[in-house]
């Protein structure tokens, strides 16, 4: 790990700290045998498909109903017709945009194991533009669907339509906007700490590091 990837990483445990310091109710990292029952099923899933069951999901356990939605759209949201890197540009776009250390960490991961060009990813931690014109588009139009809320103008669709995409690439952009919904507002909450399988991504919102 480079000085600086050391210095955001201690950065990031800080701002972990003080903001679990900050919260009245702090939120267990719930194991598979400490999570109600509704949640060690899911939890149990997710430890059998990735090996560990990651903080955020462990903490997000406290509700059956929050941790099994999460799981449940991430599971549909890979069914999409979209490619991992397309995924990726629009979750990503979300974290750094909510400015979620822990889901950026977690997504640059991610994104490595599923060969998205190093390239890509370390425009995506620093909000820049990406070079292929189509993936540009894309990461655009989740830009706006973000910052307006759910009301693209005709001219923002059209233009998504134009790089290539489809109608149905529209609505599934609103998908992964939902999911990122769901982590990026619950992380702010829980504070999970960050896993050592994405420390060496670790990332803030105040300066981006590439990984």
């Amino acid at each position: 790990m480079t000085d600086a990837a050391c210095i955001d990483t201690l950065a990031a445990y800080a701002w972990g700290e003080r903001e679990r310091k900050r919260l009245m109710t702090n939120y267990q990292v719930h194991t598979i045998d400490s999570a109600p029952e509704g949640s060690k099923p899911i939890l149990e899933a997710v430890q059998k498909k990735m090996g560990f069951v990651p903080n955020l999901m462990a903490t997000m356990a406290e509700s059956p109903v929050m941790v099994e939605a999460y799981l449940t759209m991430m599971v549909l949201f890979d069914k999409s017709a979209l490619s991992a890197t397309e995924r990726e540009v629009i979750l990503m776009t979300n974290n750094r945009l909510n400015g979620c250390s822990y889901c950026m960490a977690a997504h640059t991961t991610v994104a490595k194991m599923a060969k998205v060009d190093a390239g890509v990813i370390e425009a995506l931690r620093a909000g820049k533009r990406l070079d292929d014109p189509k993936l540009e588009a894309l990461r655009t139009f989740a830009a706006i669907v973000h910052e307006t809320r759910g009301h693209p103008s005709e001219e923002q669709v059209s233009t998504l339509l134009a790089a290539g995409y489809t109608r149905e690439t529209v609505l599934e952009v609103v998908v992964g906007t939902s999911l990122k919904v769901l982590s990026n507002y619950t992380t702010p909450v829980t504070t999970p700490p960050l896993d050592q399988p994405f420390k060496p991504a670790a990332w803030s919102a105040n300066k981006a590091v590439p990984a």
